[in-house]
């Protein structure tokens, strides 16, 4: 076999094997999956697991302080996705804050003005069940009731957003 076809080879199996675990957003998991599960302490000591939200529409959001994204898209979540769904018993919203400390996430809350509940992913770990561990960050995840993930975002983009939000709305029809 020549050098020639042997790089071809190599990089054919690696685009696939690349292919089988990961998309072109650095996402581990793909639309159809089933959300895989963790348990995650809120900024207000409340631990709770992924799987006692079954039965609800539930939307992930990974954020950090650090992400200008994040912060650009968050009042938009607040205002048009947490405001207008928070009483509603059959939807659950929760931040992913990746790899801060409490102190860093309540003062990046308080000055987003968010109210949605925000929980701690210490080593990024909750970040690596979905995504590439060194991807990037925003990520929404729409789960829906059965548990099955319908929706990835990644950045903030108006039309996707808009998707996302339309989304969540067929969902809790």
């Amino acid at each position: 076999m020549t050098r020639f076809a042997l790089i071809v080879l190599l990089s054919a199996f690696c685009i696939t094997t690349y292919a089988q675990t990961t998309d072109d957003r650095g996402y581990l998991v793909k639309v159809g999956d089933t959300a895989p599960n963790f348990s995650i302490t809120l900024s207000t000591n409340k631990t709770i697991q992924l799987n006692e939200l079954k039965g609800k529409v539930i939307m992930l959001q990974f954020t950090a302080s650090w992400c200008s994204v994040c912060r650009k898209e968050m009042p938009f979540i607040e205002s048009d996705i947490w405001q207008k769904h928070k009483s509603n018993p059959n939807f659950a919203l929760i931040a992913i804050d990746r790899d801060e400390p409490l102190e860093t996430v309540l003062k990046f809350v308080e000055s987003t003005k968010i109210t949605y509940p925000i929980g701690l992913d210490p080593k990024a770990d909750i970040f690596a069940l979905y995504a590439q561990r060194e991807a990037g960050i925003t990520r929404n995840v729409i789960i829906d009731k059965t548990g099955k993930i319908v929706l990835l975002t990644r950045l903030y983009n108006e039309i996707e957003f808009n998707e996302m939000k339309n989304k969540i709305e067929e969902l809790l029809k």
